[in-house]
């Protein structure tokens, strides 16, 4: 195999990694906090914005998973 076509492979399989791990983390967040809103409405002000951060924080290894995968594939 010629070395560009292991890079790509490389950065296809650094990316769906990343992204498949944070689509999973944010899926289980929001469905236990609409649980929680649901068990509890009158915490919804509290509940969701914590969500909104820890949805953010779950996002931040796909999009370092995704720079990897073009540092892989540019370098």
């Amino acid at each position: 195999m010629e070395l560009e076509v292991i890079k790509l492979i490389m950065a296809g399989l650094t990316a769906a990694v990343g992204v498949t791990g944070s689509a999973f983390a944010e899926g289980k967040i929001g469905s236990k906090a609409m649980e929680g809103i649901g068990r509890n409405p009158a915490c919804s002000n509290d509940i969701f914005p914590r969500m909104i951060v820890a949805m953010a924080l779950a996002e931040t290894p796909a999009i370092f998973s995704f720079v990897v995968a073009l540092i892989i594939v540019f370098l």
